[in-house]
C-alpha cells in the first residue's frame, strides 16, 4: 500500500472499501459538544488524546491556533453549512490539522472534524515535486543552450541554485576522468560559511567505483563509513550523500552532497531526477565538445599531414573525396565528389596507370591497395610531390564499401631519392678517395679487417685478401709497432683513435699513414665494430719535418742575426724580441716579453709610430722609418725600423713584426756633416757678415766724431746729442742681431723635428745675407703667401737650406757680371702653398746649370766651383736636410735662370 493509499484510509477511518461521504462511526476523528454560546462542553473520539489540556467550558476559539480562532468568530448557528478548516492546539506545541462540520444536537451544537494533516503533507509533497521538476528542467535547459565556453560557469550557476534550494552547505559534480578512469571534481560550490570539501579539478580516485550499486547513499545507516570506509576519504567526519548518474555505460556522474542537514526531505527518486538534470546535459555538452574537439584535430592533423580519405562509389563510377584531402591536393574550388576519371588527371601519366589498376583490383578482387604515386604538377624545376594511396574493402555482400586514404610523402620519398642518389656518389667517393676506408669485426677481443676500400690497391698495391690481422702488424714498421698496439688498446678503451705511423707497400716502401677510427657498440655496450680511414700523409710529414727544420734554421738565423728582430702588438707591447734587442736594450731576451716599445719615446714620436702604423693595411702591409728613442741613463738612439703588419680574416691588425738597426752613429754623422756645412756655410759667409757688423760700427764711429767735434767746440745741444745716441743705440741693436742669429744658426739642431712657420726661415736667411747681397749689387726679390702655414722639422736647417741656395746663386751671378758688365742679377725668393705641401721658389737670372750637369748637381762633393773655392757638400747636404723633413728639393732651368724648389709637406699631412 502506497503513502497516498494510506493517507487516504486514514481520512476513510482507515477502510478502503468506503466511500469518502459515508459518514464515520462517532468514536472516529474529533466530536466536540458546543452550547449556544460556542462554549466546550464535552470533547470526545479518537483524536482527543491529541489536543492539549484545556479548562473547564473554554470558548472553541482558546482551543484553537490563532489564524483558525479568526476562522470561527461568531456563534455555532452562523457557522452551519460550511465546512471547517480548524487547527487545534495539540499536545507538546504539536498542532493538529482537522476539516469538519457543525450540525445541531439536541439543545447545542456537535463539532465533528476528521484529521487532515496526511492530506496537507501530501498536497505540500506533491508541490514540492512539482517545484523540483520544474527546477530540474529550468537546470537541463540552461546547460543545454548555453555555449561550450560557458559550460563551467554556468554549471556553478545551477549548482548554486542547487544548495540554496535544498539548503546543501556544500554541493560537488564528479565525472569519470577518461585519462587515468579516477573521479575528478568537475565543478563545486560551498556557502560561504561552509567547509570546503572539494576543489575544482580536484582528483578523488577510484573510491567512488564500489558504489555503483547503490541509489543514494548515506553516511549515516544504513550506509555508514562502517560499511563503506571508502567515503571518509570524500566526506571526512561529516554528514553528506552521493547521488548517482548512469547512462548505458553505467556510473558516469555522482552528485556529492556535503553536511546536508536532511531537511528538506525528498525521495531518493526525486535525487535521481536531480543528479540526471545535472550530469545528463553535461556530459551530453561535453561529448559534444570532445566530438568537435577531435573533428577539428583531425582536420588538423589532416593537414599536417597531407592526408585524407577518399571512398570509390561503385554505383555512379564516381569517388568522394575529405575536403581537406582537396585543399592539399591543391583543388579547393573543385568538388569533394566527382568522377573517378577526373580524380586521376590529378596523378602524374607515369603512375596513373598503375593506380588505376590497383583500384580495379580493389573493386573487383578486393585486394588491398597500396602504392606511391606523384601528382600532376606540371613545373618540372620543382620538386615532385609523392602521395601513398592506401585502401581497403569493408563489409561484405550489398554492405561492402571501398575506402582508403592519401598521405603525403614528399619529404620521405625526395629524401629517399636524395638518399639513393646520396649512396651512389658515397660509394663513388669511396672508391676513387685517396684515403682507404676499412672495417674490422671485434671477434674473441680482436679487431680483425673486414672490408677495404678500392683505394688500397693504388695506396699499398694489396688486397682485402692479402690483409689479415697479422699481416698488418708484420707491414707497420719495427719502430712504429708500438705505437700501433696503443692505437689499438685506446680505440677499445675510449671508443675513438687518432695516430700516425709507417706501413709498407707491396714493392717495400714505406708510407705514413694517418689512421682515425671510432669503435661502435651494441645497446649493451658490447663492441661491435671498428670503422676508419687511412690517409696517406707521407708528403705532409716530409714537409712538416722540413719545416721543422728550416724553423730551426730560421730561429738560429733570428738569434744571431746583427739585426734587431722582434714582435710586438698594436698597443707597442713587445710578444717576442731577438738577443742582440735585449743586448742593445742591456737586459735578457726573456725580459723583453710585456715591455712596451712607447716607454722609450716621447709623445710626439710615440703618436707618429702609432699613427704610422694604424696606416697598414692587407694590401700594403710594410712600412720604414727612422725613430728616436729615449734610453735611460743614454744619449738619444736612432734606429732603422721596418715593419710588416699580420692581419686576420676580417682586415684587423693582430700583430706587428719589425726588423730595426741602429743608425746612431750614421745619424750622428749626418749632424756632424750638417753642422759641418753650416759652419762652412758662415766661413763662405764672412765677407758679408763682416759688413753687416762694419756698417754699424761705421755708422757709430762717425756720430762719436761729430758728437766730440760739438763738445769741443762747446756747442753740445741736448737734443743734438739726443738723436746721436740714439743712432748709435739702434746701430748697436742692428749689430747685436746680426751676432745672435750667428749663434743660433751655428749651434746644433733639436733632436726632434718641431712645427715652425718656414717664413721664419726665410727671413732669417734674408737677415744674414740682404745687406751683403745689396752690397754686391744683387738685388732681392720676396713674395711670400699671406696666409701663415706650418710645416715640421728643424728652422735652423730649413734656413742653411736657403743660405746654400741663395749664396750659389750669388757666385753664379757675379761669376756672370764678371762676364757680362751689363748684367743686373737679382735672386727671387717666392713662397706659396696648398692643401698638403708649401713650397719655397729661389731662382735667380744667372742664366742657369748646364742641363748636362743637373743629374749631378746633388752629389756630395760636386762642385761648379774653382778649386778651393767651395767643398761640394752644400747641396748634397741641403737635399739630405729637405728629405729628412719629409720634403723634396729639386731643381730646373727657368726662362731667366736657376730655379731650385724646396717642397714640404703641411704639419696637418705631416
Amino acid at each position: 500500500m502506497t503513502s497516498g493509499d494510506k493517507l487516504f484510509g486514514r481520512l476513510l477511518g482507515r477502510s478502503s472499501a468506503q466511500a469518502i461521504d459515508t459518514p464515520a462511526p462517532p468514536s472516529a476523528g474529533l466530536h466536540v459538544l458546543l452550547d449556544a454560546q460556542g462554549r466546550v462542553l464535552d470533547i470526545h473520539g479518537t483524536l482527543r488524546p491529541q489536543l492539549a489540556q484545556y479548562a473547564d467550558s473554554p470558548p472553541l476559539q482558546d482551543l484553537l491556533c490563532t489564524h483558525s480562532a479568526v476562522a470561527v468568530e461568531g456563534v455555532p448557528a452562523d457557522w452551519q453549512r460550511h465546512s471547517l478548516d480548524l487547527d487545534f492546539l495539540g499536545a507538546a506545541g504539536h498542532v493538529l490539522h482537522t476539516r469538519g462540520t457543525i450540525e445541531a444536537h439536541d439543545n447545542g451544537w456537535r463539532l465533528h472534524a476528521v484529521d487532515i494533516g496526511d492530506l496537507l503533507g501530501g498536497r505540500r509533497l506533491a508541490e514540492q515535486r512539482e517545484q523540483n521538476q520544474q527546477l530540474a528542467s529550468l537546470l537541463s535547459e540552461q546547460l543545454r543552450v548555453c555555449s561550450l565556453s560557458r559550460l563551467p560557469e554556468v554549471l556553478n550557476e545551477q549548482l548554486c541554485s542547487v544548495a540554496q534550494r535544498w539548503r546543501i552547505p556544500c554541493v560537488a559534480l564528479a565525472l569519470l576522468d577518461q585519462e587515468d578512469q579516477g573521479w575528478v571534481i568537475y565543478s563545486q560550490y560551498a556557502n560561504h560559511d561552509a567547509p570546503l570539501f572539494w576543489h575544482t579539478g580536484q582528483r578523488i580516485g577510484t573510491c567512488l567505483d564500489s558504489l555503483n550499486g547503490t541509489t543514494a547513499l548515506s553516511l549515516q545507516a544504513p550506509y555508514g563509513r562502517g560499511e563503506h570506509p571508502r567515503l571518509h576519504s570524500v566526506f571526512g567526519n561529516a554528514d553528506g550523500f552521493l547521488v548517482p548518474y548512469r547512462d548505458g555505460q553505467g556510473v558516469a556522474a555522482w552528485l556529492l552532497c556535503g553536511a546536508y542537514s536532511g531537511q528538506p526531505q525528498m525521495r531518493d527518486r526525486d535525487w535521481l531526477n536531480l543528479a540526471a538534470a545535472l550530469a545528463a546535459p553535461l556530459l551530453s555538452r561535453l561529448r559534444e565538445q570532445r566530438h568537435h574537439q577531435q573533428l577539428e584535430r583531425l582536420e588538423a592533423l589532416q593537414g599536417l599531414l597531407g592526408t585524407g580519405w577518399f571512398e570509390l562509389l561503385p554505383n555512379s563510377g564516381e569517388i568522394q573525396l575529405a575536403p581537406q584531402l582537396m585543399r592539399n591536393l591543391g583543388s579547393e574550388e573543385a568538388p569533394t565528389r566527382q568522377a573517378l576519371d577526373t580524380w586521376l588527371e590529378l596523378i602524374h601519366p607515369a603512375d596513373r596507370q598503375e593506380l588505376h589498376s590497383r583500384l580495379r583490383d580493389l573493386q573487383t578482387l578486393g585486394k588491398p591497395l597500396l602504392a606511391s604515386v606523384r601528382l600532376n604538377r606540371g613545373d618540372a624545376a620543382q620538386p615532385p610531390t609523392w602521395y601513398r594511396v592506401q585502401g581497403q574493402v569493408l563489409g561484405v555482400g550489398e554492405q561492402r564499401r571501398w575506402v582508403g586514404f592519401m598521405l603525403d610523402i614528399s619529404d620521405i620519398k625526395n629524401q629517399q631519392l636524395q638518399a639513393d642518389a646520396a649512396h651512389a656518389r658515397l660509394d663513388n667517393l669511396i672508391a676513387s678517395s685517396p684515403a682507404v676506408i676499412y672495417v674490422q669485426r671485434y671477434v674473441n677481443g680482436a679487431l680483425l679487417p673486414v672490408f677495404f676500400s678500392d683505394s688500397l690497391l693504388p695506396l699499398l698495391g694489396r688486397t682485402l685478401a692479402e690483409c689479415s690481422h697479422d699481416s698488418l702488424v708484420q707491414w707497420v714498421h719495427p719502430d712504429d709497432r708500438d705505437l700501433y698496439f696503443q692505437r689499438t688498446r685506446q680505440l677499445l678503451r675510449e671508443g675513438s683513435v687518432r695516430s700516425r705511423y709507417r706501413v709498407q707497400d707491396k714493392h717495400g716502401d714505406y708510407h705514413w699513414l694517418l689512421d682515425e677510427a671510432k669503435l661502435l657498440r651494441d645497446d649493451l655496450g658490447v663492441p661491435v665494430e671498428a670503422i676508419g680511414l687511412w690517409l696517406d700523409v707521407t708528403d705532409a710529414t716530409l714537409a712538416a719535418q722540413q719545416v721543422k727544420d728550416s724553423e730551426e734554421r730560421y730561429r738560429i738565423l733570428v738569434e744571431d742575426s746583427p739585426a734587431m728582430i722582434c714582435r710586438y702588438g698594436p698597443d707597442l707591447t713587445l710578444i717576442f724580441g731577438n738577443t742582440p734587442l735585449a743586448n742593445y736594450l742591456e737586459c735578457r731576451p726573456a725580459q723583453l716579453r710585456g715591455l712596451n716599445l712607447g716607454d722609450w719615446l716621447s709623445a710626439e714620436q710615440r703618436e707618429a709610430f702609432v699613427q704610422r702604423i694604424g696606416q697598414l693595411t692587407p694590401e700594403f702591409p710594410v712600412s720604414t722609418a727612422e725613430i728616436s728613442l729615449q734610453l735611460p741613463g743614454r744619449e738619444h738612439a736612432w734606429w732603422v725600423w721596418s715593419d710588416r703588419g699580420v692581419f686576420d680574416e676580417h682586415g684587423a691588425l693582430v700583430e706587428v713584426q719589425a726588423v730595426g738597426r741602429d743608425n746612431t752613429e750614421v745619424r750622428r754623422s749626418q749632424q756632424q756633416l750638417t753642422q759641418s756645412a753650416k759652419m762652412a756655410t758662415l766661413g763662405e759667409m764672412a765677407t758679408g757678415l763682416a759688413h753687416e757688423i762694419n756698417q754699424p760700427l761705421n755708422v757709430m764711429r762717425m756720430a762719436i766724431v761729430n758728437v766730440l767735434k760739438r763738445l769741443g767746440n762747446g756747442d753740445a745741444q741736448i737734443d743734438y746729442l739726443t738723436e746721436k745716441l740714439q743712432r748709435i743705440d739702434a746701430q748697436v741693436q742692428r749689430a747685436a742681431r746680426v751676432v745672435d742669429h750667428m749663434r743660433v744658426f751655428g749651434r746644433r739642431s733639436e733632436v726632434e723635428q718641431q712645427p715652425f712657420d718656414p717664413a721664419q726661415a726665410v727671413e732669417g736667411t734674408l737677415s744674414l745675407l740682404s745687406e751683403g747681397l745689396r752690397g754686391k749689387g744683387v738685388e732681392v726679390r720676396l713674395t711670400q703667401a699671406d696666409i701663415p702655414v706650418q710645416v715640421k722639422g728643424y728652422v735652423d736647417q730649413l734656413e742653411q737650406v736657403l743660405i746654400n741656395l741663395m749664396v750659389n746663386a750669388r757666385d753664379a751671378l757675379l761669376n756672370q757680371r764678371e762676364n757680362n758688365p751689363e748684367l743686373r742679377p737679382w735672386i727671387a725668393v717666392h713662397t706659396e702653398h696648398d692643401s698638403r705641401h708649401v713650397r719655397i721658389w729661389v731662382e735667380d737670372n744667372g742664366g742657369g746649370i748646364d742641363p748636362r750637369l743637373l743629374e749631378r748637381i746633388f752629389e756630395p762633393f760636386f762642385t761648379t766651383k774653382p778649386i778651393g773655392v767651395g767643398t761640394g757638400l752644400g747641396l748634397s747636404v741641403s737635399y739630405g736636410i729637405v728629405e729628412n723633413m719629409g720634403g723634396r728639393l729639386s731643381v730646373s732651368n727657368g726662362e731667366h735662370g736657376a730655379r731650385f724648389c724646396v717642397e714640404l709637406p703641411r704639419a696637418t699631412d705631416a
